[in-house]
């Protein structure tokens, strides 16, 4: 009785106000099982079902010696490595992974097809360019988007990315302003800002990836050990190299590659087989990018092979569930770019890429650094989320978040290559 005298309400009343927070309760309960699933799906993005994430279940494995030739004999100075070391790595690679990428063609032509000096409010100049290869009477048409800053005097240092995600990320209208590509913070910070489409070089699909670049060559297509989606894509950087290479806008000494998970592979491989790329930035790359294979940690050779035949050579689908029969490991890519800087990133999400695989990677690649005199200051262990290593020639930083290219990213860009440009 006394309940009902507290309320002052009618018996009635009560009993609708009964139901409403039993309505309330029910919708309560409804939103957080929506949210569990919506979390459960976004992990299931980042943590693939039936592949290890347990570094308890990694399990012993051995990394071919960075310094070992076949012939045993140690690598020492900078000129057995160059000499004798890196030609031979370069080829494994090439034979096993990433397949041959030409460098010759017939001809190449640069064609300015849009300018606009009062770009980003009067901050920049746009050039969108036409590169045009020919060879063996066909050609390929590569589209350049390039930002260059109009408050400099001299030439800039330039940031080219290999775009592998939506055209509109790196449009010439910025109607897109994306963390992807920041090409106003970039500007802002005195530096050229370039981008080019990778379905250019290669279509990403593994029934038409051999209908642009690849129709040059035709005989790669035949081979085992030739490239495809990849190797393209970083044989397109290097065209994008010899155009800058004619700009005068543009300081040829400091061009910087960057890509974001297939890009950031490409980004590797670009800068490995073109040592005229100054410096490589490798976003979330994972399997076949920074991720060590060997490592069972995350996506696999197998995985990769399968689910992206057109991506690397048919030779690299023999180390499907072998991967320790692989006579490379990508630490060993990452030395090919030595004695040139490299900064690589991961996310604290992006499992299935193996955030400390990669940073084990950088650290293996270490004794080639040490060989031209260049300090690591990478940390004996893998960093804490957020604290990038900047003035260092090997550069790292894991990022709170998924996998993806932001701006968070770019700002430790910038900052890295402040310390190599200084």
């Amino acid at each position: 009785m006394s309940y009902y005298t507290y309320s002052d309400e009618p018996l009635i009343s009560l009993q609708l106000k009964r139901t409403n927070w039993k309505i309330l309760l029910q919708q309560f309960i409804c939103l957080q099982i929506i949210i569990l699933l919506s979390f459960a799906t976004v992990m299931g993005q980042d943590q693939k079902e039936g592949f290890n994430y347990d570094e308890s279940k990694v399990g012993d494995y051995s990394l071919p010696n960075v310094l070992l030739t076949a012939s045993k004999t140690v690598v020492s100075t900078t000129k057995d490595w160059e000499m004798l070391q890196r030609p031979e790595i370069l080829h494994l690679f090439e034979e096993h992974v990433y397949g041959y990428t030409p460098k010759a063609y017939d001809k190449i032509q640069f064609h300015v097809k849009n300018e606009n000096s009062k770009a980003m409010d009067g901050r920049a100049h746009l050039k969108e360019v036409e590169i045009m290869v020919f060879k063996n009477n066909k050609s390929v048409i590569l589209n350049l988007t390039l930002f260059t800053p109009n408050n400099l005097k001299e030439s800039a240092p330039v940031f080219l990315l290999i775009n592998n995600r939506s055209k509109r990320n790196t449009a010439s209208e910025r109607d897109t302003i994306s963390g992807f590509w920041p090409a106003e913070k970039i500007i802002n910070a005195g530096y050229a800002i370039a981008a080019f489409q990778v379905d250019d070089a290669a279509p990403d699909n593994k029934n038409s990836y051999q209908n642009a670049a690849l129709q040059l060559y035709p005989e790669l297509l035949q081979a085992d050990n030739g490239m495809k989606a990849i190797g393209a894509w970083a044989w397109a950087a290097s065209r994008v190299m010899d155009y800058f290479e004619k700009d005068s806008s543009i300081d040829r000494t400091k061009v910087a590659v960057v890509g974001h998970s297939r890009g950031g592979k490409a980004a590797l491989w670009a800068a490995a087989i073109d040592n005229r790329f100054a410096i490589c930035f490798s976003n979330n790359s994972g399997n076949t990018g920074t991720k060590l294979s060997r490592r069972n940690f995350g996506e696999t050779v197998k995985r990769i092979n399968t689910n992206f035949p057109h991506w690397f050579n048919n030779n690299y689908k023999k180390y499907n569930n072998n991967e320790n029969a692989l006579p490379v490991d990508q630490h060993m890519l990452i030395a090919l770019i030595a004695p040139r800087p490299i900064y690589a990133t991961s996310a604290s999400k992006d499992l299935w890429g193996d955030p400390k695989g990669m940073f084990l990677a950088l650290k293996s690649a270490e004794p080639v650094y040490a060989l031209y005199g260049l300090e690591s200051k990478l940390p004996k262990d893998q960093p804490q989320l957020n604290t990038p290593t900047i003035n260092s020639a090997l550069g790292y930083h894991i990022r709170d978040g998924i996998h993806d290219l932001t701006e968070y990213d770019w700002d430790n860009f910038i900052k890295f290559a402040n310390f190599q440009y200084k």
